[in-house]
């Protein structure tokens, strides 16, 4: 017997309401898709009915500066939302794409998107994923503004400007790691829809009416811009005079070129007596000079460049400079002559070239054992503070990996290379080159465990090494032994680079020359290998693109470089009370090293310096630093300030008095300590107003964590431990010291003791929250951006080489 369904009416009923409501929706999303069409149209119309389109607009003169101070601030380096970076036309017209360049997680490597390096066209950075954000076949200005993205996240922010708020709302994520929705020209109505407060500048006060006029006018008229511009006529000679010099016949030569481009890919090199915007890139390229240059793209610069001729060329660089990788080096006749004293006028021998195999490339004591050793150290230490930028702010941006394992602010030191230290001397290095081998020729393999096994037990042998020759050495007078730390004495002038303060604000870092703000709990004291190892590690040797593996290994790595240096500071303390100090800095690092290794400490135990006159040698030993280096002191401070040896602006007797009124009332803020920092940003910029601009002053508030372990550097506001806050401490300085400034204050002159009184009272949140009503800049604030221009300029009058854009990724809501 067959049994056959007979559908009821109810089950019939709910098959035709399903039906309808299907149908419903499908009407309504074709329905609201159409509407949404018409009221764009409208948009459009409306802003072309008032846009001067007959006009042409001047990219450089009207476009670039507003892109640069509205844009580019978030959008100028590896870490821009959807790695759109709007800081060149080559940006632009690359556009964006969902993939991330910062992905600690990923087990394989990715393909690197170094934007003039790895793509040569915009053809070729579409088959590697990115999408256009303007118009790429239009032809009309209503086509140019319909289907570009850019003008749609700027007409959103018209459409939907946020209120003057405290706080924004819950529906914004801000931090580096934020959702991220990097729409295409498909999804921007969708991302519309479900973000109507998302309009561009993200999260931030709108565009004026004249600023958005000016972006739309360009889009509609088809986003022209200029060719790519020349060196300039007073730059050219020098370009082809330093290409010659680097691309000289001989091995000699050319082993020195080799060295100097593996120090120098990073660098923003400006020549001397140029414009103080012009900046060049050294390169490798498969041309040679007097032709069109073509990069070899390869991830390192000491990787293979996969030919046998290839050339150093010198590229000017094209993007707005944005301060967070911008690494400074000058050429000059001056600095052409110092190579020719350090490296071609010693009389020694270059049998035969280094091969770029990984084992032997990744190792600069192999690679380069030939030239002098002395050379190579005096070549750092002529600018050391631009070799510590390498790893501190990082050439790709972020120098997380290193920052990871940093205290908030510390000073470094470097032996003086004319005193014999045994780690100095070449013969040594020699015999050491093996246990000297970085994780980095191992690349983004996937053994894990690399690092605890090989480079752990080479870092143990090397250490084992310098502790029996450090037990040899004779014990100085601590007076005496102040003359192994380089003072920067030179023939021409004292050198700032012999003294250099490293702050760390969480996951981004500065360094300043000399020793700034209050004694610090550690201090580095770096010798060659160790200088040398730190670079090839974290700046030559680092592939942001790579794997899990390749982050880890060289974060462990650098926590030996750290520890190492640290203790060539204890080795000018007391022997009877090294080990409390060390351990003190980090109660629970030391404990948890000896878990996977077993560092020697026997060295601890050798006495190497005395006269010490008081309980607190740590304390001591920094006077008789600051006493060394005291003739540095005035010097460092103008260049930070004002980035000249000597500030040359002539200051009345009645601003002089100003700005030591200001001095005065901020030294109540730089003794803050403890618990009551808890709701200070990490970087405060302030801004002194007055009637008179003469008067006007920056001053940064740098807030510096305590951490007394080492697995604390990653953790957050509030997994912290109470005794490490209690330990916080503040610097402030009067300059504009980092490149993420989490906070704006702006306080008027006759209101300086209060606006400093009312820091220094701050116990808590509700505290804070009371001062930054008082005196903050909130990021929907009427007057953000015009503070934030106010800085930018400042900035650029006091340092106008080595200024750059702040980058406001990581600015603070309240």
């Amino acid at each position: 017997m067959t049994i056959r369904y007979q559908p009821s009416y109810t089950s019939s009923l709910l098959f035709i309401l399903f039906v309808s409501l299907v149908g419903y929706f499908i009407y309504q999303s074709l329905h609201s898709t159409e509407h949404r069409e018409k009221e764009l149209v409208r948009y459009i119309a409306a802003d072309l009915a008032v846009l001067p389109l007959q006009t042409p607009v001047d990219y450089n003169q009207q476009i670039k500066p507003l892109l640069e101070q509205r844009c580019v601030v978030c959008h100028g380096c590896y870490d821009a939302p959807c790695q759109l970076k709007l800081s060149s036309p080559d940006g632009i017209q690359r556009g964006a794409t969902e993939a991330r360049v910062y992905n600690p997680k990923r087990i394989k490597a990715a393909q690197p998107t170094r934007l003039y390096v790895d793509a040569r066209n915009v053809a070729e950075w579409r088959n590697r994923g990115f999408h256009p954000v303007l118009a790429e076949h239009a032809s009309s200005p209503q086509s140019y503004l319909k289907n570009s993205v850019l003008y749609r996240l700027l007409l959103l922010k018209q459409q939907h400007p946020l209120p003057e708020l405290d706080a924004l709302p819950d529906s914004f994520t801000l931090g580096l790691e934020r959702e991220q929705r990097c729409a295409s020209i498909e999804t921007v109505n969708e991302y519309v829809k479900e973000h109507p407060l998302w309009g561009m500048p993200y999260a931030m006060a709108s565009l004026s009416k004249a600023e958005y006029q000016s972006l739309v006018t360009w889009i509609a008229q088809g986003s022209p811009v200029p060719v790519a511009t020349p060196p300039s006529t007073s730059v050219l000679p020098q370009v082809v005079l330093w290409e010659q010099f680097l691309n000289q016949p001989g091995n000699k030569q050319r082993l020195m070129s080799r060295y100097l481009y593996e120090h120098l890919f990073h660098a923003h090199i400006h020549f001397s007596g140029s414009p103080a915007r012009e900046f060049y890139r050294l390169i490798r390229s498969s041309t040679p000079p007097g032709q069109a240059t073509s990069e070899i793209p390869t991830v390192r610069p000491y990787d293979d460049p996969g030919m046998t001729s290839f050339y150093y060329r010198l590229v000017r660089y094209q993007p707005s400079i944005v301060v967070k990788s911008h690494l400074v080096y000058e050429f000059s006749p001056k600095r052409m002559t110092r190579y020719r004293e350090l490296f071609l006028q010693p009389d020694y021998t270059v049998d035969s070239l280094p091969s770029y195999m990984p084992e032997v490339a990744s190792n600069p004591f192999k690679t380069f054992r030939q030239l002098p050793l002395k050379s190579r150290y005096r070549f750092l230490l002529d600018d050391s503070r631009f070799f510590i930028e390498g790893f501190v702010k990082g050439p790709v941006c972020r120098g997380q990996i290193a920052l990871n394992v940093i205290e908030d602010q510390f000073w470094v030191l470097f032996f003086d290379p004319e005193q014999d230290v045994f780690t100095n001397d070449a013969q040594f290095i020699g015999a050491m080159a093996d246990d000297l081998q970085l994780p980095a020729d191992r690349q983004s393999s996937l053994n894990l465990f690399s690092i605890w096994t090989d480079y752990w037990q080479r870092q143990r042998r090397y250490l084992l090494t310098k502790q029996a020759l450090f037990e040899k050495i004779n014990t100085h007078n601590i007076q005496h032994a102040m003359n192994y730390i380089w003072d920067g004495k030179g023939a021409s002038h004292n050198n700032p680079n012999a003294a250099l303060t490293v702050f760390r604000h969480f996951d981004s870092g500065s360094v300043a020359y000399g020793l700034v703000g209050s004694n610090p709990e550690t201090t580095w004291v770096l010798d060659y290998p160790l200088f040398e190892r730190i670079h090839y590690l974290l700046v030559a040797g680092f592939n942001v693109y790579g794997n899990l593996v390749h982050q880890v290994n060289t974060r462990v790595y650098m926590d030996f470089l750290r520890m190492e240096g640290e203790d060539h500071f204890l080795a000018f303390l007391p022997a009877r009370q090294r080990k409390s100090i060390r351990d003190s800095w980090y109660s629970g690092l030391r404990g948890n090293v000896k878990t996977y290794f077993t560092p020697p400490e026997d060295w601890l135990k050798v006495e190497s310096v005395a006269g010490y006159q008081t309980y607190d040698p740590q304390n001591e030993l920094y006077g008789y630093i600051k006493r060394h280096l005291m003739h540095l002191t005035r010097h460092s401070d103008d260049i930070n300030r004002c980035g000249q040896h000597f500030c040359s602006q002539a200051q009345s007797q009645q601003t002089a008095e100003v700005k030591n009124r200001v001095d005065k009332a901020m030294e109540k803020i730089a003794e803050m300590r403890g618990e009551k920092l808890h709701a200070l940003a990490d970087v405060s910029f302030v801004r002194v107003s007055a009637d008179n601009p003469e008067h006007e002053l920056a001053y940064t508030l740098v807030r510096n964590k305590a951490y007394k372990n080492v697995t604390s550097f990653l953790a957050d506001e509030h997994e912290r431990d109470r005794a490490d806050v209690e330990q916080d401490t503040m610097t402030v300085v009067n300059w504009l010291e980092g490149s993420y400034p989490n906070f704006f204050f702006s306080v008027k002159l006759e209101n300086i003791e209060q606006f400093a009184e009312d820091c220094a009272a701050i116990r808590n949140h509700q505290d804070y929250e009371k001062f930054v009503e008082k005196y903050g800049v909130h990021r929907t604030d009427s007057n953000f951006w015009s503070t934030a221009d106010w800085f930018q300029r400042r900035m650029a009058r006091d340092q106008p080489v080595r200024a750059g854009l702040f980058d406001l990724n990581r600015y603070q809501s309240y």
